[in-house]
């Protein structure tokens, strides 16, 4: 059995607990609404960039492949440029989205 001087600590963890998950889910919330797709056929470089394991020259290759291509019809077409493989893809593939460039 738990005596009154063991509750006091026990409620103000509870409480500490509480306050910092008030603060926590608004901020979840808005990040998962906010975490919009790289669109490969618009995107600049810094955008694609942001995409993990694409760096300065794959990005500029993704750029030149668009110029020289067109624009992706479907995301899988990014493993057509070169250092874009099935490993990065399988990280990025939720991450992309192909779209206009008048969207």
């Amino acid at each position: 059995m738990i005596n009154m001087k063991d509750r006091k600590p026990m409620i103000g963890l509870v409480l500490i607990a509480v306050f910092a998950l008030s603060f926590l889910s608004p901020l979840q919330a808005q990040s998962k609404a906010t975490a919009k797709k790289v669109n490969i056929n618009t995107a600049s470089l810094d955008e694609l960039q942001t995409l993990p394991r694409i760096g300065e020259k794959v990005a500029q290759r993704i750029v030149d492949y668009r110029k020289e291509h067109g624009d992706f019809k479907k995301i899988e077409e990014l493993m057509k440029v070169k250092g874009v493989g099935e490993k990065t893809f399988k990280l990025i593939r939720d991450k992309i989205e192909v779209g206009s460039k008048t969207k």
